[in-house]
């Protein structure tokens, strides 16, 4: 354990230059490369910071009581589900915004909880707080992202394809097929990245959860084991809800406009 406490970084002095440093950098070069990234990614920097502070303050509270850490996750929930409406939609206030997250919420709680429920059943994943928070964050950070992902693209793809959609419609195809048609094909690239993480790991990325496991004093075959079950349940879930963000969508449920 003594190798763990030691693997971690120093907190002081040194850490908050180089981490400045760091998010200087890329906002710098997304700023001068033209991306227009650069004042979002020293937000993103500066709220990671203040996130993760706030949370090391309360996570022992949380990780103290069942009940807390129910209410931990239905949070992360609310926030996952406000983000991927906001990817959606392009803003973060409006009725639109609101029926979109409210919507998000949808396809990430129906990938996260059957997949958690069973890992939690079969007794893998020990149905304690220290246990189930993390692996829950996981998993609705990567349902967040699928769903967010995936109703930017199906939108993306009716607006700029409307005469394809509309020539289905000519043809007899009902709405929904239709909006299936135009979309499925490019709301698909949203399991891209975790079927990349899928296939190159080990060879190319050494994953947060076999990390954390490792850091925590397990061998590195417990680590791997625990990494393999989070990138299969990632599939599972990111697959569930990249349909159902499809559906939503092809429904028009999911959408841009007032509800």
């Amino acid at each position: 354990m003594a190798g763990a406490v030691d693997a971690a970084p120093e907190v002081g002095p040194v850490l908050a230059l180089v981490l400045v440093a760091l998010a200087s950098a890329a906002a710098v070069l997304a700023r001068f490369g033209g991306l227009g990234l650069g004042r979002d990614m020293l937000v993103a920097a500066v709220r990671a910071a203040a996130q993760l502070a706030a949370v090391s303050l309360v996570i022992a509270a949380v990780l103290g009581s069942a009940g807390w850490t129910s209410a931990f996750i239905a949070g992360m929930v609310v926030v996952a589900a406000a983000t991927a409406g906001h990817r959606v939609t392009g803003s973060a206030r409006g009725r639109a915004f609101l029926t979109a997250a409210w919507w998000a919420a949808l396809p990430i709680v129906a990938g996260v909880a059957p997949v958690l429920a069973l890992l939690t059943a079969s007794t893998l994943v020990p149905a304690r707080p220290v246990a189930v928070l993390p692996i829950a964050g996981i998993f609705i950070g990567g349902a967040m992202s699928a769903t967010g992902l995936t109703g930017r693209r199906a939108l993306d793809e009716l607006s700029t394809r409307r005469g394809e959609y509309e020539g289905g419609l000519a043809l007899g195809l009902l709405a929904r097929d239709a909006a299936l048609e135009v979309c499925r094909p490019a709301a698909a690239l949203a399991l891209f990245p975790v079927l990349d993480q899928t296939r190159t790991v080990g060879l190319v990325t050494l994953p947060g959860a076999f990390v954390g496991v490792l850091l925590g004093g397990a061998d590195p075959v417990e680590a791997g084991a625990t990494q393999l079950l989070v990138l299969i349940g990632l599939l599972a879930i990111e697959a569930i809800a990249v349909l159902i963000t499809l559906e939503l969508v092809a429904t028009g449920r999911l959408s841009r406009t007032r509800a």
